[in-house]
């Protein structure tokens, strides 16, 4: 298995990052700009180059603008690659990041107390049986806690009371 899709994949990352970054004299590529990823065809026919644009109104707009620069983004990176054959650029929209904002403040927005009187019937409020003294399993996990701790049983008590204490030795 050849790792020349790979290296050239990353010749086009860098020199279409570097294109960016001088600007890319076309009206219609404004805003945050950037390459999530650059994908190769085995063939090297073909390259995907994933961007993520900030702001999202302008997403569209930036896509047809790069897409319309491919030709000369390709003759820039050709030098730099020194193959006999430049692969096809094709600029795609990549949500990736978009998606990975939403979980995340889906992950740090506490979550809304639901009514009492919405549980199902023969549902009750308590959760294993846990009973007066039991760490509140469903409370939200203080700020700067991470996310994946905050429901985690405790290994230790965190207080000791009569049934945690050992007897000490006479």
């Amino acid at each position: 298995m050849s790792h020349r899709p790979e290296q050239v994949a990353s010749v086009i990352r860098r020199a279409v990052q570097g294109a960016l970054l001088r600007g890319i004299n076309d009206p219609r590529v404004r805003g945050l700009v950037s390459v999530t990823r650059v994908s190769v065809d085995s063939d090297l026919s073909e390259a995907m180059v994933h961007v993520s644009v900030l702001p999202e109104e302008r997403a569209e707009l930036t896509l047809a603008g790069l897409r319309s620069a491919a030709p000369h983004l390709g003759r820039s990176i050709r030098s730099e690659l020194r193959a006999r054959r430049m692969p096809l650029l094709r600029f795609v929209l990549d949500d990736s990041l978009k998606k990975a904002a939403a979980i995340e403040l889906r992950l740090r927005r506490p979550e809304e107390e639901p009514d009492p009187g919405s549980e199902a019937p023969g549902e009750s409020a308590e959760v294993g049986g846990a009973g007066e003294g039991a760490p509140d399993l469903g409370a939200r996990a203080p700020e700067g806690t991470p996310a994946n701790l905050e429901n985690r049983r405790p290994s230790q008590p965190q207080v000791a009371n009569d049934r945690t204490t050992r007897p000490t030795p006479p």
